[in-house]
């Protein structure tokens, strides 16, 4: 059975990633993806006022799932307009609430640390927290200017948050680190804790930790190797994640999955890395991260047998060599590196 894909190949790097992507899944399983291409970026803005159409979320709402290559240029379009016009509302539109980056070194691959053997699975609430939206300003421009930016948390949007990331646990080593900052931000934080021990009740095999998120950042630096599953908040997530690319080896082997658990919509997956605008032109952009956030997606879409191949062949790339050094190597190299390793591997 084929798979229904909406590509938006974003800016920057974006269409270079995608399209080393798509390239591997062709060969990995021709016909098995059938995608249609949306045009939606900073550029489309440039012309028509809008990241994607007023339609734009009821055009992806059929497809299986949606594949992203990045989002925003802001030397032609605010970074505060890029975001809040394409990615965050296809995320809330879809409920695509859990956000999933894994952090681990791939074969071949000198991360910044003396670490080796680390695992962590990052689980991010990715639909309200911080990056609500909630808030305004008034006085714009005179002395007496105000901003208030309001972190929305609700019962429903933390538990199940949370108990996806005891779901992933149970999969796992059964470790769980739940991230807050409940000593100074005495509501959402102390909430957030306080529904944490509720649902720690349910799941008595599951070792829970509770870190603040300062402390936990020094962790994944000084002991990484002792993490599972991490889970916290939009704005903590989004940190702690790029911390975690940082040590796997740079943004570069940074994939990513939007999900919705209850699949009533499509998730979407992309790599972390952004648009790139100052390498756009070179071609040395690393499509790992998009490759990796293919088989990601193929996993959701039950094609979990491509899915382990392409990781498969991707690995072998690495621990030859190639893709391991940022800018050493061009996309299509790295790109002809596992297209070559995955015929290996058939």
């Amino acid at each position: 059975m084929s798979h229904r894909i909406a590509l938006i190949p974003g800016d920057g790097v974006g269409a270079a990633v995608v399209e080393a992507a798509m390239a591997v899944a062709d060969k990995a399983a021709p016909g098995l993806l059938r995608t249609e291409t949306f045009g939606w970026s900073c550029d489309h803005y440039l012309q028509t006022g809008r990241m994607m159409p007023e339609d734009g979320i009821e055009r992806l709402r059929g497809f299986d799932a949606i594949f992203l290559g990045a989002v925003g240029w802001p030397e032609k379009v605010p970074d505060s307009v890029s975001l809040h016009g394409l990615l965050l509302p296809i995320r809330k539109a879809f409920v695509q609430y859990a956000n999933i980056r894994p952090h681990r070194l791939l074969p071949g691959v000198e991360g910044p640390l003396k670490k080796t053997g680390f695992d962590i699975l990052c689980i991010r609430e990715n639909t309200e927290g911080e990056y609500a939206g909630a808030g305004g300003r008034v006085h714009q421009g005179t002395g007496d200017e105000v901003a208030v930016e309001t972190a929305i948390f609700t019962r429903a949007g933390v538990e199940r948050i949370l108990r996806f990331a005891f779901e992933q646990a149970i999969g796992r080593r059964r470790k769980l680190a739940s991230v807050t900052k409940s000593n100074a931000q005495k509501h959402s934080m102390v909430f957030w804790d306080e529904v944490t021990r509720e649902l720690a009740a349910q799941y008595p095999d599951v070792e829970v930790s509770h870190y603040h998120v300062d402390a936990i950042a020094a962790r994944m630096v000084m002991a990484p190797e002792t993490l599972d599953v991490v889970v916290a908040s939009n704005l903590f997530g989004d940190i702690l994640t790029d911390l975690g690319a940082a040590i796997q080896g740079g943004l570069g082997f940074a994939a990513s999955a939007n999900i919705d658990p209850t699949r009533q919509g499509p998730s979407m997956f992309e790599p972390v890395h952004g648009s790139a605008p100052d390498i756009a032109h070179l071609g040395i952009a690393n499509p790992i991260a998009a490759i990796w956030s293919l088989c990601m997606m193929l996993e959701h879409l039950g094609e979990r047998e491509v899915a382990s191949r392409i990781m498969a062949a991707v690995e072998a790339t690495t621990a030859n060599g190639k893709g391991t050094v940022p800018g050493r190597d061009t996309t299509h190299q790295i790109t002809a590196a596992i297209l070559a390793a995955l015929g290996n591997t058939a």
